[in-house]
């Protein structure tokens, strides 16, 4: 099992940016997909981003495509999202997770903690 632990989130004015992180540990994930998804109140989980371990691939969604970059420090086992440009519809809880190349969030089992990430206006 891989063990996920996000961190980064915070309070930031619209056009501000943040970094998040997700350090994954326990067994490898080399041979998955690392994504991002967030979800705001009252609405369901939604995919983000994503990166191909391997391959370094990615593939955003088309809400946040421009603005965030996903990454990977193979070195440190850990996933990056730089958000630039955030606006009050980022404003969510943005969770890590390993996988498939999906966009479902259906199709994923584990998941970190989640970071919250505010965006006011």
């Amino acid at each position: 099992q891989v063990q996920l632990v996000e961190s980064g989130g915070g309070l930031v004015q619209a056009g501000g940016s943040l970094r998040l992180s997700c350090a994954a540990s326990g067994r490898t994930v080399s041979s998955y997909a690392m994504g991002w998804f967030r979800q705001a109140p009252g609405k369901e989980r939604e995919f983000v981003a994503r990166i191909s371990w391997r391959s370094g691939n990615t593939y955003y969604a088309d809400s946040v495509k421009g603005r965030f970059t996903i990454s990977r420090d193979n070195t440190k086992n850990t996933v990056y999202l730089q958000m630039n440009s955030l606006k009050p519809e980022d404003t969510a809880v943005y969770y890590c997770t390993y996988g498939p190349l999906s966009s479902r969030p259906t199709d994923f089992g584990s998941w970190g903690q989640g970071t919250q990430v505010t965006v006011s206006s």
